[in-house]
């Protein structure tokens, strides 16, 4: 957005509203009572959307959700079952040829910025039901333009970054959200949350798989293989880049504080619901008391 319209929006609301100032005045919403995003509206385009809230619990079985560590080059995804639905997660979009993705995942809009081609073959698939955030949606847009994205959309938010709503300090979710019973609680992390209901939004942890697992939980699925989720020789390559094409990682300092913990409750809350995980990724520096590894 222009850096007039910023400077007016800044003068006009409260700081907690700045993470709003990219999408004023160009974007309207609607929220239905569920909380979730039903309505769109971008420089006067109306944009379809896939409602949350019609998802849920409107698929059942196994899920293979593809992240991008190094040991996806590794697994044989020809002994994955027959009717197992298969999701990714930024640039397992390179898999393509091998598996057929339905779902997908994209909350990094740097990714976005840096993968322009990939994003429009993600785009151009009717097959395909992306999860991305308001600004993930205007910045395929203003890339494409709103008539040659064929995918279906569902917005996700950051329960902690809602559109047109007052942030919420990292750092108090735990006073802020202790009333919901759609939010479960780290019994050793305070600051750490999952949402069990992804209509009011989601909790971030430093990796879109903990996105992608808050929402999966909420679709219906009773088992998660996660293909690619490594978490350690951070420095190296994704599967999908080489030395030259590699983007950094600002993972190592959020491990052991955030990431690992984020998973542990992740693990804990889906088995509670009888959504079993297994980790297909034998190095992965996940414990194997929060994800089993095995193989298909």
């Amino acid at each position: 957005m222009g850096t007039l319209t910023k400077q007016i929006y800044r003068y006009t609301h409260k700081r907690n509203m700045r993470h709003n100032e990219n999408l004023w005045p160009h974007v309207k919403i609607r929220r239905a009572a569920s909380g979730e995003i039903t309505a769109l509206n971008y420089r006067h385009h109306s944009i379809p959307l896939t409602r949350l809230s019609e998802l849920h619990n409107q698929f059942s079985g196994s899920l293979l959700l593809t992240a991008t560590g190094p040991s996806v080059k590794d697994i044989d995804f020809s002994q994955r079952p027959d009717d197992i639905t298969t999701a990714g997660v930024n640039g397992a979009w390179n898999l393509k040829y091998s598996l057929d993705f339905k779902l997908y995942f994209i909350v990094d809009m740097t990714f976005i910025d840096h993968h322009t081609q990939m994003i429009k073959e993600i785009c151009a698939s009717e097959e395909i039901t992306l999860f991305t955030t308001v600004m993930g949606v205007i910045k395929l847009i203003d890339e494409f333009g709103h008539e040659n994205i064929q995918c279906k959309l569902a917005i996700i938010e950051d329960i902690c970054y809602q559109t047109y709503k007052p942030s919420v300090k990292r750092n108090h979710i735990n006073h802020h959200f202790s009333n919901r019973a759609d939010v479960v609680f780290s019994t050793t992390h305070p600051e750490i949350a999952f949402s069990t209901d992804i209509c009011k939004g989601v909790f971030d942890a430093g990796t879109v798989v903990y996105w992608a697992l808050q929402v999966i939980g909420y679709l219906g699925f009773t088992k998660i293989y996660i293909a690619g989720l490594d978490l350690n020789n951070l420095s190296a390559p994704r599967f999908y880049e080489n030395e030259g094409s590699k983007r950094p990682s600002y993972l190592h300092d959020k491990l052991n504080v955030v990431v690992f913990p984020a998973l542990k409750l992740a693990s804990e809350v889906l088995a509670k619901k009888g959504i079993s995980i297994i980790n297909l990724s034998p190095l992965s520096s996940v414990p194997e008391s929060t994800f089993p590894k095995q193989g298909f």
